[in-house]
Order: C-alpha cells, then sequence, then structure tokens
C-alpha cells in the first residue's frame, strides 16, 4: 500500500490514514518595533526580518486602497497585488513589525502573515499525495467487462453507480457551457481523456497570489502533487472511448494552480484562485485542501483572522458573480460540530503546538465559510468513510470518497474501495479523501448548472440537497468491526451529521 497522505489536500493514499505533518525549523519571532512616523518612516523600519507575505484586508473602495498601498511602504512592504474588488491586498515584508503597523493604518481591517516560515522554505517535504496505481491485469479485465457506451475503465469506477452518474450519462452529459475551475496543485491538461475538455481560458497559476497565465502554468511540474489531475478527472473525464469517465463527462474544466513546489495552499494563493474563476464566469469551483498553515484559523488572532477575513471575502464575491463553491470536510474523523478539538498540527510549516479550539470560532478555511457547500465522504458500501469529518450543521451532503477495501469492499466488477482517476503523464489511479468526494458533487452541481443554466448559486444549491438521497445514520459506526463506536451520527434521515442531506444524485440533477 502506499504511504499516508496529508490532510492538506484532502486525499488519502490508503484510506486509513491520518496525516503526515512533516515540520521544519520553527523561525524564532522577533521584537516588534514600534510603528515609525512622518517622512523617515520608510528609511527607519526593520528589514532584518523573514521574507513573509502577508494580506491587509481594507474598508472602503479604491481611494482607501491607494491611502492603505501608502502606508504598506511606510511600513516597509511591497505590494504583490491589490484586489480591490473585495478590498484585499497581498503584500511581502521583511519587517517584523509589519503585521502590527499596517493594522494601526487607516482604512485597514484587519492584517496578518499568511505563514509562518519565510517565503523561501528551508526545506521541500512530500505533502504525501500518492496514488495506488492502476495496474496492467485490472486494466484488462475492466475492458473486458465494459458495456456498450461505457469507457474501458469505467467498470472500476464503482462512485459513478452510486451516485446514479452511469444512469444520468444516458440523458445527459453536461453542457460545454459550464466549466468546473479545480484549485488544486494543478491540472494535467495534456491527458488524454482531460484535454477535450480543458478550458484553458480559465486556468492561471495563482501560487504568488498574483495570476500568472504562461500557457501550461497550471500544471504541476515534475514531482509535484498529482493530486489536482485526479479531482479532474472524477470532475469531467471525456466519455471518450479510453480511460475514465468524469460524473459530467460533458462539461470544461479548468486548473488553477494554488499549492506551491512544497505543497502548500497559502492564503494569497487561494484568494487568487476563487477571484480568478469568478472574474472569468466559472460556474463551479472545487477546492479538495485546507489553507495553510492552520487546519483551523482562530478569529480572535490578528494574523489567523485576517486569513478567514479575506477568504470570507473572496468565496463571497465568487458566488455573488455566481460560482457555486465545493469544499472537502477532511480527513481527520473530526466532528467539527463540537466546541472543542485538539489541533496537534497547526503550524504545519514550521513547528506544530497543540492547542483545543471551538470550530465555530476557528474555522476550516475555506470548508467552514458561508455559503460553501461542504461534503463529507462515503466508501463503497455507502457507510460513511473511517477518515472523513463529520458534524451536524456543518455537512451539506455526502459523496464517494473511497474507504480501506477491508473496510468497504465494492461489488464486482470493482475490484479497490477507492476513487480511480486520472494522474498526470496520461495514467491512472486511485486515491480516496474528502479529496475525492467534493469532485462528485461539483460535477453534479456542473449538470444542475447544465440543465438549469440561469439558476443562481443558491438555486443550484437547493436543488443539490432537496434532490440528494437522505440517508439515516443506521447501526452504531463501528467501521473496523472490533467493538468500539468510532464515531457518533446525530440526526434524522433528513439531515444529519454524516452525510448531511444525504448523498448526490447525478440522476436527478438532469431530469428535474
Amino acid at each position: 500500500m502506499a504511504h499516508l497522505a496529508s490532510r492538506r489536500t484532502r486525499a488519502l493514499a490508503v484510506p486509513v490514514g491520518l496525516a503526515l505533518t512533516a515540520s521544519i525549523g520553527f523561525l524564532p519571532t522577533a521584537t516588534a518595533t514600534a510603528a515609525p512616523t512622518g517622512e523617515q518612516a520608510a528609511a527607519s523600519v526593520r528589514t532584518d526580518g523573514p521574507k513573509l507575505s502577508y494580506v491587509v484586508n481594507v474598508r472602503g473602495g479604491h481611494s482607501t486602497v491607494k491611502d492603505v498601498k501608502k502606508a504598506i511602504a511606510k511600513a516597509g512592504g511591497t505590494v504583490v497585488i491589490a484586489y480591490e474588488q473585495i478590498g484585499v491586498i497581498v503584500v511581502h515584508s521583511q519587517n517584523p513589525a509589519f503585521g502590527e503597523t499596517i493594522r494601526r493604518a487607516r482604512g485597514v481591517e484587519s492584517a496578518g502573515a499568511t505563514r509562518t516560515n519565510p517565503i523561501v522554505p528551508q526545506a521541500t517535504k512530500d505533502i504525501g499525495s500518492i496514488a495506488e496505481p492502476l495496474t496492467a491485469e485490472q486494466a484488462a479485465a475492466a475492458a473486458a467487462d465494459a458495456k456498450a457506451g461505457e469507457d474501458p475503465l469505467e467498470p472500476l469506477q464503482w462512485s459513478l453507480p452510486a451516485i446514479k452518474a452511469d444512469k444520468a450519462h444516458q440523458k445527459s452529459l453536461g453542457s460545454k457551457k459550464v466549466t468546473v475551475a479545480v484549485i488544486d496543485t494543478g491540472v494535467d491538461d495534456t491527458h488524454p481523456d482531460l484535454a477535450p475538455n480543458f478550458d484553458e481560458r480559465a486556468s492561471a497559476n495563482c501560487v504568488s497570489g498574483a495570476p500568472d497565465t504562461t500557457a501550461g502554468s497550471w500544471r504541476p511540474a515534475a514531482g509535484e502533487s498529482d493530486h489536482g489531475t485526479h479531482v479532474a478527472g472524477t470532475i469531467a473525464a471525456a466519455k471518450n472511448g479510453a480511460g475514465v469517465t468524469g460524473v459530467a463527462p460533458g462539461v470544461k474544466v479548468s486548473g488553477i494552480k494554488v499549492s506551491n513546489p512544497d505543497g502548500f495552499f497559502y492564503t494569497e494563493a487561494v484568494v487568487c484562485g476563487f477571484l480568478w474563476a469568478a472574474e472569468r464566469g466559472v460556474e463551479v469551483t472545487n477546492n479538495s485542501y485546507y489553507t495553510d498553515p492552520w487546519l483551523f484559523n482562530c478569529k480572535n488572532d490578528p494574523d489567523q483572522g485576517a486569513l478567514v477575513d479575506a477568504l470570507t471575502r473572496a468565496v463571497k464575491y465568487a458566488e455573488r458573480k455566481g460560482t457555486v463553491n465545493v469544499a472537502a470536510a477532511g480527513n481527520s474523523r473530526h466532528d467539527l460540530a463540537l466546541d472543542a478539538i485538539e489541533d496537534t498540527t497547526s503550524p504545519n510549516d514550521t513547528e506544530p503546538v497543540t492547542r483545543t479550539i471551538d470550530p465555530s470560532a476557528c474555522p476550516d478555511i475555506p470548508t467552514m465559510l458561508p455559503g460553501v457547500v461542504t461534503v463529507s465522504a462515503t466508501g463503497a458500501k455507502g457507510l460513511k468513510s473511517s477518515y472523513s469529518n463529520y458534524g451536524k450543521g456543518i455537512i451539506d451532503v455526502a459523496a464517494p470518497g473511497g474507504d480501506s477495501t477491508v473496510y468497504q469492499t465494492p461489488e464486482p466488477p470493482a475490484v479497490n474501495g477507492l476513487i480511480l482517476s486520472t494522474l498526470p503523464g496520461g495514467k491512472f489511479g486511485y486515491k480516496a479523501g474528502t479529496s475525492m468526494a467534493s469532485p462528485h458533487v461539483a460535477g453534479v452541481v456542473a449538470l444542475i448548472k447544465s440543465k438549469h443554466p440561469y439558476a443562481s448559486p443558491a438555486a443550484v444549491k437547493a436543488l443539490l440537497t432537496v434532490e440528494a438521497d437522505a440517508k439515516a445514520c443506521g447501526e452504531p459506526y463501528d467501521i473496523n468491526g472490533d467493538g468500539v463506536i468510532d464515531a457518533v451520527c446525530e440526526g434524522g434521515k433528513s439531515y444529519n451529521g454524516f452525510y448531511g442531506a444525504g448523498v448526490v444524485d447525478a440522476l436527478d440533477a438532469v431530469r428535474w
């Protein structure tokens, strides 16, 4: 079996997995200095600290942004880009007191460092998104079992009939006028199953916080994670007589790369991703990650609160522009409805500390932001996946994300309890995680939007939940059969903490 995968990208190479949380040397915090004033301010600020990235969130429009930019310069900051639509400015600074100083500037609502490690990392680490490869024997057997109209690997995709996508495809494959943006580690648009449906116009590299549209900039570089390519295939792999089939194989998919070479999804990159998608009229975004370096971001912390503020603005703006944002719930087995959760993994870019947080005050972003469709994962038997986060009032819907074949064995001809999809270089492989559940939902949303092109995000989300197949909590949850209850599901059949409103239904999406 492959190594355990990071929770960062909501994916597991094997589904039993808690995250790898590799850490690198902690940088001591420099002593803050008094805010400089007057004409000599820019010359007197310190520049001997680590180079960090910040988001500065302002009140007001263009004139306020203009004034704050001047204050940023005086405080020793360099503007990377200003998103005036939402009042968020991305800044780099080596002044250890930059955050404290700029928060006092007129027009600034909040400001915070997006990381605890310098922009030039001290070490490279594996984010753990390793796929189980599809074997030649499995591929040959699947092709032999494929029915008329099925792609050759479709018999191995147990997740398609689990949400009735196979039946939906007999009615509609989705519209080419609908695009789903995969905000992730990058998408290999040269893959034969993705190339026919790839939307280059809506693709970019947002890692720096500013969009780079250089051709191919959205692809994962050699040695980088295959996570985004796998997610893209689940959404919209073409029904072309080869490979696998996506949930919505007739829609477009784009790649917005927001993960740096070390696998971190920092706030400025994610903000850029949402803004890029929104400005290009993208109908759906898929977000199978959490925003580094904090698994949970506490609003009462000056830095973490600013990150919540910036991303809340970005998500709301995208929705106002017509985008439905879908996100993975996470792979920590947490009940996100509890008022106390122990977080031992944050910050994950320096030295983690143990802290007890209240998710209502310290949300996982973007997953727990208002308006975002939050998705839990199920396995081949339809039960909550062993690793999936859950929580009544948090989970909106559920979808297949895979689980250990030992825990939830699929019906033949499928042979693996994980999710089969595309990998860079024209390959295919298996992954599991809420990362894999979220794109199933994004695909269903794309089918709904194809059927109802003028529906608002609120209307689309209403249809998604109304059309979902309600699923009760069922028997006490002992997924490994050891006699110990592994999670407690609260709520009734119509809505509960494991499955939300139920498992999404692709067939209803195309016929309602």
